[in-house]
């Protein structure tokens, strides 16, 4: 009997190979999260009130309200998940969450969204290193792992 498991994994499950090393360890930030949050709560209620005022409501100020709760709710019930996604950098792979396994040679671009670092494999597929502190650091990790992993 195949039981599927609900338990979100939040760090990397997948073995290491021998002799493979882990060279770096990439975890959400805090502060990060909370600040992009901030940001996303400012969009949301700039865009509640100008829908409002566009469809005349004379109660525009219900929009900043509406946008502040709904990125608030998310932001409190996801913080701790978010913050506790973590990625390994071994010498051969970037290993995340659960059994994603990305070998480094089929890394293709790496490179930062707001605070997010997007890993694109030659495949397409599409992962997300959430809530970086310092993107560019991160970047230049992966990519030094790679150039090693070419050699």
């Amino acid at each position: 009997m195949d039981v599927t498991s609900t338990r979100t994994q939040f760090a990397p499950t997948t073995a290491l190979e021998p002799g493979e090393r882990r060279l770096e360890t990439f975890r959400g930030d805090r502060a990060t999260y909370w600040r992009e949050h901030a940001w996303l709560a400012a969009i949301a209620m700039a865009a509640g009130m100008g829908i409002l005022w566009a469809l005349g409501n004379p109660h525009v100020w219900t929009g900043a309200v509406g946008g502040l709760l709904a990125i608030a709710v998310r932001a409190f019930y996801l913080a701790s998940d978010e913050t506790r996604m973590e990625w390994w950098l071994t010498d051969a792979r970037l290993l995340g969450p659960g059994t994603r396994a990305i070998a480094l040679g089929n890394i293709t671009t790496v490179r930062s969204l707001f605070s997010a670092v997007q890993v694109v494999t030659v495949t397409g597929d599409k992962y997300l290193l959430k809530y970086q502190a310092d993107p560019k650091t991160v970047i230049a990790a992966i990519d030094a792992a790679r150039g090693r992993g070419a050699a």
